[in-house]
Parts: C-alpha cells; sequence; structure tokens
C-alpha cells in the first residue's frame, strides 16, 4: 500500500489508464463531502460490494477516507484477496480540499451533473407540474411516461402516469403514443431520469412532442398536487411494428455516437484479456434478465445504469459491454455512457441461457465451522438470557424488522458500538442474509470479552423458520451507513426535496469548476 498526494491523482485520472478511486466511509459520511469521481464502497461491507465493482484484481486502485486508518483497514482485506495495486490518498479527502480541488456532496453525482448538463446543452423542453395538472384535469392527448424502476413507481407516481423504466422508453413509446399528435411527457422523482429520458426519445426521432416533467414527483408534490402510490401500470408488449421502428431508431443513434457492435468471440476474447477491466452489462428489464442472460452479465438496467453509473462500473476507463437481445435499449444506453465519456462501450445482440439472479460474490475465507449458530439454537439461548444479538444489517433493512432484542451496529465501528451493549454469555452477530455476519466473527472477537458465533443465514432463515421479528429499535450507533433520499427523511420532507432539487441545479458550475469531467452531447 501505497501513500499518494492529491495532485498525483488528479494526474491519474487525466492520463486515460483505468482506475478505480473507491471511498471507504460509511455512505452518509460519503455524501456529505467526497471526489467527484470516488465511489462509494463503505469498509463495512467491502467484501461483499468490492468483487462485482472491481473485478480485475491488478486494477490500479486508490482508497480515500478521512485520514482515519479506514482506508489502510481497506488495503489490508484487498491485498489479502489477491489485489495488488493499492494505494491511498495522503492525508485523506481533507487533503484534496487543502490542495485547492473540488469536493462534492450527495451520491451518484457523475450521473446526476451529466442529467443537467444534457439539459443545457440540449435544451432539453420541459413541463412545468401545473400546465401538466391542467392536462391532466382536461383529459388532454397526452401519455405520462415514468422512466424510474417498477418499485419506485410503485411507491409514488403521477395520476395516469404509466411504468416504462428509462432504457425501455425508446422501445415502447410508439405501442404508448401510436399517434404523432399525443403529447410524451417523461417524469422521474427529480430531473436526471426524467432529462435523460425525454431526450432519449428527442435523440430516436419520436414524431411526438416530448417533454421532460420538471422535478418529477418531488416538483409535483411541492406544488401541491397529489401523486399515488400502489399503482402497477405497466407498457404493454411490443409489437412487430413497433420493434422495428425503435430499431431503426436505435441504428441512427449508433451511428451518430459511434457505437460498434461486437459479437459472442469478441467478447470471449475480451474476457481472457487480463490487462484490461471489463464489465458485461445486461440492460433489459430485470424479469428479462432471469428469464435467460448470457452467461456472467450483471443485471443493470439501462437507465439504472446512467442514473446510477458509479453503483456498477467502479474502473473509470475500462471496457464496457452492453447486452440486449433487442439491441434498442444497449444502443440508447451506450450512447449515453459515450456521452459521459466512457470511451469503451459496446453492444452485443444476445439473449443467453443462464437463468436467475446471480448468488452474490463475497471476498474472505470463512468463518470456522465452530463459529456458526442456526436459528433453534439462538432462539433456545434468547429464551435463557445466554445471547445478546448485534445486527450488521443496513439501517433502514433493520428498522423494518430485525430478531427481538437485537442491537444495531455498523461492521467498522464495532469497537464503539459494543461498549454501549449490555452483553451477555455469548454474542451473536446476523445479517441480512448472514454473510456479512460471518466475516465480521473475527474483527468482534478480537474486541469481545466472549464466545462470537455468527446466525447461519442470518435474518432470512430466522424469518423462514417462522420466528418473531421487531421493530423496536436499539441503536449501538448512528444510521451512517445510507444515505436517504429526501423523501425518505423525517422532519421536514418538502424543505429536503426543494434543497435537493437546488443541488442538482447547481451541478453544471461544481463541475466546471472541478474540471475533470468530459461530457458531450
Amino acid at each position: 500500500m501505497r501513500p499518494v498526494d492529491p495532485h498525483a491523482v488528479k494526474a491519474m485520472l487525466a492520463d486515460g489508464g483505468e482506475l478505480a478511486l473507491l471511498d471507504v466511509r460509511e455512505e452518509l459520511i460519503f455524501s456529505q463531502n467526497h471526489l467527484l469521481w470516488a465511489r462509494s464502497v463503505p469498509l463495512s461491507r467491502l467484501e461483499l460490494r468490492f468483487p462485482r465493482l472491481v473485478p480485475r484484481k491488478t486494477a490500479r486502485i486508490v482508497l480515500c477516507d478521512d485520514a482515519d486508518g479506514l482506508a489502510q483497514r481497506a488495503a489490508d482485506i484487498l491485498a489479502s484477496a489477491g489485489y495488488t495495486d493499492l494505494s491511498v490518498l495522503d492525508g485523506g479527502v481533507a487533503a484534496w480540499a487543502t490542495a485547492g480541488f473540488e469536493l462534492f456532496s450527495g451520491v451518484h453525482v457523475p450521473s446526476k451533473a451529466f442529467g443537467e448538463f444534457i439539459e443545457h446543452a440540449c435544451a432539453t423542453p420541459n413541463i412545468g407540474p401545473d400546465e401538466l395538472h391542467q392536462l391532466i384535469r382536461d383529459g388532454a392527448d397526452m401519455v405520462v411516461l415514468d422512466s424510474r424502476p417498477l418499485d419506485e413507481f410503485r411507491n409514488v407516481s403521477i395520476p395516469t402516469a404509466t411504468s416504462v423504466p428509462g432504457a425501455e422508453l425508446v422501445l415502447r413509446v410508439r405501442e404508448l403514443a401510436p399517434s404523432p399528435d399525443t403529447l410524451v411527457v417523461v417524469n422521474c422523482a427529480g430531473r436526471t431520469r426524467s432529462i435523460i429520458g425525454a431526450q432519449s426519445l428527442v435523440n430516436a426521432g419520436v414524431p411526438n412532442k416530448v417533454v421532460a416533467l420538471r422535478n418529477g414527483t418531488m416538483g409535483f408534490t411541492l406544488a401541491g398536487f397529489a401523486c399515488e402510490s400502489g399503482k402497477d401500470k405497466r407498457a404493454p408488449d411490443v409489437s412487430d411494428a413497433t420493434l422495428a421502428w425503435a430499431r431503426a431508431a436505435a441504428t441512427r443513434v449508433a451511428e451518430r455516437y459511434g457505437i460498434e457492435r461486437i459479437t459472442r468471440e469478441t467478447l470471449t476474447r475480451w474476457q481472457a484479456d487480463e490487462t484490461r477491466t471489463l464489465y458485461l452489462f445486461d440492460v433489459r428489464d430485470p424479469p428479462e434478465y432471469i428469464a435467460g442472460h448470457v452467461t456472467g452479465a450483471i443485471s443493470a438496467p439501462g437507465g439504472q445504469l446512467v442514473q446510477a453509473t458509479d453503483l456498477y462500473a467502479g474502473t473509470l476507463g475500462a471496457r464496457i459491454v452492453l447486452v440486449d437481445d433487442a439491441e434498442v435499449r444497449a444502443v440508447m444506453t451506450a450512447s449515453w455512457l459515450k456521452q459521459m465519456g466512457w470511451k469503451d462501450v459496446f453492444v452485443l445482440t444476445e439473449k443467453g441461457a443462464e437463468t436467475g439472479m446471480p448468488k452474490d460474490m463475497a471476498m474472505g475465507s470463512a468463518p470456522p465451522a465452530n463459529a456458526i449458530l442456526d436459528c433453534e439454537r439462538l432462539a433456545s439461548l434468547l429464551d435463557r438470557d445466554q445471547a445478546t444479538v448485534v445486527d450488521l444489517s443496513l439501517s433502514p433493512n433493520y428498522r423494518k424488522g430485525h430478531i427481538p432484542g437485537a442491537w444495531f451496529a455498523i461492521r467498522s465501528r464495532l469497537a464503539r458500538a459494543l461498549p454501549k451493549i449490555p452483553l451477555h454469555d455469548e454474542l451473536v452477530l446476523t445479517s441480512e442474509d448472514g454473510i456479512l455476519a460471518g466475516l465480521a466473527v473475527a474483527e468482534a472477537a478480537a474486541i469481545a470479552d466472549r464466545r462470537v458465533r455468527y446466525l447461519d443465514g442470518g435474518n432470512a432463515a430466522w424469518q423462514a423458520a417462522g420466528l418473531p421479528f421487531s421493530v423496536e429499535a436499539s441503536m449501538a450507533d448512528d444510521a451512517l451507513d445510507v444515505w436517504l433520499k429526501p423523501y425518505e427523511r423525517g422532519g421536514d420532507t418538502k424543505g429536503a426535496m426543494s434543497e435537493y432539487l437546488s443541488w442538482e441545479i447547481d451541478l453544471v458550475e461544481r463541475i466546471k469548476r472541478d474540471g475533470t469531467c468530459h461530457f458531450s452531447r
């Protein structure tokens, strides 16, 4: 592990080589100030998230923290897993600011900034919530297309809206608006997916008038209008005529942005290339991915891949191959990634035979067999007050339900949390599926003065066994592990929405000052 100063890291960002810039602080801390291109990979969940985010073990890696030792701890874990090119930002995130470089708040900042750039560069047409509300009341010839994933749509949606996740828009719009006289309104929760979705349709040459809903469902709410919840309205299947139109539109977009198609043979050759990182993303809707996909491909619905690229691709400068048997979604997604500055983006038109969702990859060796505890044995210990349970799940998951009496703690901060917890004879760790809890056994054993075990299968196994769950929280640490969306926070939700929308709009000027973006249109 080598310390590198901020100027050296700045030079790495400009030298054209691959670079994985990872921030190992907890997500809420990360969201307060971080380097623009840093990916959030908290030390507490490093072994779970890192293998997919940075799959090549010889990739150039720079770790960031608050000069508090987290990056060194992460480097030790990664080195033991076989990663070889490891550096740490000397002086932490504060040193970046001291060097005169820009720090950013929020999450998924490059993608959000890109959306604002596109709106400015392309003059993407938009509509305000007042005008949209009036059109809905008047029964205007209009369709409202919600470009978010279905779960977000079900949570909150604009009245009359249909769920059409971002990459699906060009493929499905003609089924929903066959007449060129129909107004097409694209919305999301805020701004980015509305802008990118609307501009996708414009770029594809849709004959309709297309507009983005200004500030999405948050703007609609702030204007005093009621959103809906629990809706499940989805686009119909694509007809042959619609597919033909969409493919022709995608071909024009591919020519405009220089998007290349590759063969399976080329993919196989690149997969064997140990000098370059390769990401293989299936950009179709998740049910299609589950039904059959190319072996090794990761489900990354196109709209979300553009909206939060940092969640999927941890190595800047890597090769990206997008898979879509209809081609349209892959081409539209590739066009946006190209404009975001990803140079090597390709399309593979294939379905594949692998089914289901792949199992999570995790680094690290398995804990010893004598550290495993099953649900029946844990229930017995709890009945006799002979065990204390510490839950390492993400705080939102913990709050939704946990083993009765379990304490919430963050794995990387156990040394702070355990002294706050009244411990019984045994300390039992659990997590969503038990994997993270098993990884933490040795760390907890080095801190606690008693036997430490973990629940086999975690909370999922406990629930599957029909054992009780509780929502009564016992917090041994602050919920620093997640950044909550404005509408997920308690207190002044509308104030949080307004602040967030202003933050998004301000990003255009912030990235100009940073100077490391290479966006294009």
